[in-house]
């Protein structure tokens, strides 16, 4: 049986890493699991079955932040883009995706 290889990849690590500066700057922006999800994302070992599908859930659960004012704007960041970034950013979004994906087919 192949093993389903769950390492974070690189660009979810350095989002993971621009969430934690823009949270310190901002002083705002994701809650504690955030933070450590951020220092696991960081790290690039691989993750439990457990936590990718915890990750593509919050993903799911917080797509509609990207639609508010500002999501994203580089000079004052909202909260939601921080925690975003926190969990890997857009590639962590993808990726936890693809991964829930092949754990469930995997069954």
């Amino acid at each position: 049986m192949v093993e389903i290889d769950l390492t974070p990849p690189a660009a979810a690590a350095k989002a993971a890493e621009q969430g934690l500066k823009l949270r310190k700057e901002h002083k705002r922006g994701g809650t504690r699991v955030g933070v450590a999800r951020a220092h696991q994302l960081m790290k690039r070992e691989p993750l439990s079955a457990d936590v990718v599908k915890r990750m593509a859930s919050y993903f799911a659960r917080h797509a509609v932040d990207k639609n508010g004012k500002d999501f994203d704007n580089a000079a004052d960041p909202s909260a939601g883009f921080i925690a975003w970034q926190l969990w890997g950013g857009d590639a962590g979004r993808d990726w936890a995706d693809k991964k829930k994906a092949e754990l469930t087919k995997k069954g």
